[in-house]
């Protein structure tokens, strides 16, 4: 046996092998904190409004999907890859003007970053 060799494995592969046991480890340790974060706040939701737990769900499930699916819109339209009307036609002339204010902004400030 070489030094610094168990066997055909290496002390430098085991060490990998456990940095990514405890990486894995940690981010375990992460969502189960999140899940129970997450399972406090319906309940106390679901307590607050009278609603079961299960609608709770339902409604943030609705309200993310909703928020994804616009941010989705915006990026596609002002990326190029849809027209301004059908943007508006997916969320609303108030979302699509926002969008193009806060992307024109955003151009302002690259430029006057450029040319201080």
């Amino acid at each position: 046996m070489v030094a610094g060799r168990i066997g055909s494995v290496s002390l430098r592969r085991l060490g990998a092998i456990g940095a990514t046991q405890r990486a894995f480890k940690n981010v375990a340790e992460q969502f189960v904190t999140m899940a129970a974060e997450i399972s406090d706040r319906v309940r106390e939701i679901a307590e607050a409004t009278d609603l079961p737990e299960s609608e709770v769900f339902e409604r943030a499930l609705e309200r993310g999907l909703e928020t994804l699916w616009e941010d989705l819109v915006l990026k596609r339209y002002l990326g190029g890859k849809i027209d301004r009307e059908e943007a508006i036609e997916h969320v609303g002339r108030t979302k699509v003007e926002r969008a193009e204010r806060e992307q024109q902004i955003v151009e302002e400030d690259v430029d006057w970053g450029l040319n201080a």
